[in-house]
C-alpha cells in the first residue's frame, strides 16, 4: 500500500495510510467522536485538541478520507462552511440547532 504524506503548516508531517491508523489520525478521530449535536469547531481547534497544533490541514485531509465522522460540525476559522458542501452542511447544522446564514455559522462559540 502506498502512503500519502500530510504536510501541515510549520513542519507537522504525519504519514497517512487509509488502511491503517496513525497517532495523528487516532487523535483527530477521538476529538471528532467527542463532538455532540450542535457543537461546531474549527479545523484548528480539532488539531489543537488532538495535540497537534498548527495541523488544521491534516484535519481536513482526515475528514475528506473518512466521511463517517461528523464532518459537518467542522468549519474554517471564520465559520465558513465547506466549499461545495454548503447546502448539505448547512442543513445538517440547522437540524442540530446551529444558526447558519449565507454559508457561515453565526455566533459560533469557541471551545
Amino acid at each position: 500500500m502506498s502512503q500519502r504524506v500530510i504536510i501541515c503548516e510549520h513542519a507537522c508531517v504525519e504519514p497517512f495510510n487509509q488502511n491503517s491508523s496513525t497517532a495523528l489520525g487516532e487523535a483527530i478521530a477521538t476529538v471528532l467522536i467527542s463532538l455532540k449535536s450542535g457543537d461546531v469547531v474549527t479545523y484548528g481547534e480539532v488539531a489543537e485538541e488532538a495535540g497537534y497544533p498548527r495541523c488544521a490541514r491534516a484535519v481536513g485531509n482526515f475528514l475528506m478520507r473518512n466521511p463517517g465522522f461528523p464532518w459537518w460540525r467542522v468549519v474554517n476559522a471564520k465559520g465558513r462552511l465547506t466549499p461545495g458542501h454548503e447546502a448539505r452542511q448547512g442543513r445538517l447544522l440547522r437540524e442540530e440547532g446551529v444558526n447558519v446564514e449565507n454559508g457561515h455559522v453565526v455566533g459560533m462559540n469557541r471551545r
